[in-house]
């Protein structure tokens, strides 16, 4: 077994409401090794986007410990963590998050920007994703002029291009029709196979079973038998 990458315990997230607190995800122990592709299932409003938010550090406020690649996340600051999550995770959205105002190639840049990439090694690794994922023909266009499917290629190409240790997917195909949505699955699963961890939060029975593991959530509870 490979080194856990992902350790979760006694994670808890509650919001204030008339009550006292409302509990969005409750007492959840999770643990996922370096190379495991994870699905994460469940109805709506179970939790399983509010876990994938805490896990890909967008979400500070939960109570618990929380461990990514070895470093105590709920003990960093939020400096601390901004630097870890660009150093470790890749994050593919639903909708796709791309900039509007930036070309294909430029989106796909972003990553690399922040991790302040020299400009000729930016290039290369820009060049090198449009490349691999076949759409050197779209660098110069801007989303809107993208199908649905292109825009979700483009997004898996920037999750991947600044090469994370984990990428996390937010239902990753739920935009897109049956033919687009196995090729990103594809995708995914090629990545994992070169040994990139993978959690999807995925409502598609078939998608979650080409993971190594499925984890079911439940009113914020974990069954992850």
């Amino acid at each position: 077994m490979n080194a856990a990458l992902i350790e979760v315990r006694g994670l808890e997230k509650s919001v204030a409401s008339r009550g006292g607190r409302e509990f969005i995800l409750r007492q959840i122990d999770l643990t996922v090794a370096a190379g495991e592709f994870v699905s994460v299932m469940g109805p709506s409003g179970s939790g399983k986007s509010t876990l994938l938010n805490i896990v890909g550090l967008f979400d500070a406020d939960f109570a618990g410990e929380y461990r990514l690649a070895g470093q105590a996340v709920h003990a960093l600051d939020a400096k601390a963590r901004g630097d870890l999550g660009r150093a470790t995770i890749g994050f593919i959205f639903q909708h796709y998050h791309l900039l509007d105002d930036l070309t294909v190639a430029e989106n796909l840049a972003v990553p690399l920007d922040y991790r302040d990439v020299r400009a000729a090694e930016r290039a290369a690794r820009v060049a090198d994703a449009l490349d691999r994922f076949q759409i050197v023909g779209k660098k110069d266009l801007y989303p809107n002029q993208l199908s649905g499917g292109q825009q979700q290629l483009v997004a898996v190409a920037r999750a991947v291009i600044a090469a994370p240790k984990v990428i996390l997917a937010d239902e990753p195909t739920g935009a897109l029709h049956s033919t687009q949505g196995k090729m990103i699955m594809d995708l995914l699963c090629e990545l994992n196979a070169a040994g990139t961890t993978i959690v999807q939060v995925t409502h598609h029975e078939g998608h979650a079973a080409r993971g190594t593991r499925v984890v079911r959530l439940q009113d914020g509870w974990l069954d992850a038998a």
